[in-house]
């Protein structure tokens, strides 16, 4: 959301007020959102300049304080909160807050998951690879996989897989990337038939079981065969594998 519209998370939700008045007059708003566990990330801090007077509403007026404007966006905040309240006291909690990291640039959620939790957009997965997300790089470039694409406009799904012979789940996805059928004939018949802009609005890509390099290809092969069976995706019905 901050990445989407930071006026939201800046003002709406710095300064919305139910029944409790939260900031008086001249006080200095220091806005941390919650990144996950115990980091947070500093998206503003704003001079509280005139009170509104609106009940479940936004009740105050800020002027951001410019000083601090390069680190918009790029502290990290590591806190451990162990209460409910959204507006505490920043006295009694400065000492505790630790800066975690500074970042280059301004904070995007785009750092590599875990293998359990891919699951892209070609959009998406484009935009990681074109830009050399290093470390989604590092993560795909050295490792066998079986994967899922899902076409979400009628759920047909195709199960492949990555090994050494094919470059890797890196270049593998690469070549999806490039042509949108990585050399699939169901794939390529299919972009033929509707055209590549199908494929990039509509598939998606995650992962199914990862291994490293050392796991013989013989084996990958023979799980990528199990998880065809599982979702009968060689059936036209149900999917684009032919085989």
């Amino acid at each position: 959301m901050f990445q989407a519209n930071p006026e939201l998370i800046n003002n709406q939700w710095l300064f919305w007020r139910n029944q409790k008045r939260y900031f008086n007059v001249n006080d200095v708003a220091i806005n941390l959102v919650r990144v996950k566990g115990d980091i947070y990330l500093l998206t503003t801090v704003k001079l509280v300049t005139e009170e509104l007077n609106v009940i479940h509403g936004i009740n105050y007026a800020g002027k951001e304080l410019k000083r601090y404007r390069p680190l918009y966006g790029r502290v990290l905040i590591k806190y451990h909160k162990d209460f409910q309240a959204s507006v505490v006291n920043a006295e009694s909690k400065l000492e505790k807050l630790v800066v975690s990291q500074v970042l280059p640039d301004v904070y995007k959620n785009d750092g590599f998951p875990g293998y359990d939790s891919v699951c892209l957009s070609y959009q998406q997965l484009k935009l990681v690879l074109e830009k050399n997300k290093s470390e989604w790089i590092t993560a795909l470039s050295n490792q066998k996989a079986v994967y899922l694409i899902r076409d979400v406009s009628n759920g047909k799904l195709y199960v492949g897989s990555a090994t050494s012979k094919n470059g890797m789940l890196l270049d593998r996805w690469r070549s999806y990337i490039s042509n949108g059928h990585g050399g699939n004939k169901c794939l390529q018949e299919l972009i033929k038939e509707v055209g590549f802009e199908y494929v990039k609005n509509n598939f998606q890509y995650s992962i199914l079981e990862n291994y490293n390099s050392r796991v013989d290809d013989s084996f990958i092969l023979r799980r990528e065969s199990w998880w065809k069976k599982v979702f009968d995706s060689r059936n036209k019905k149900f999917g684009y594998n032919e085989n």
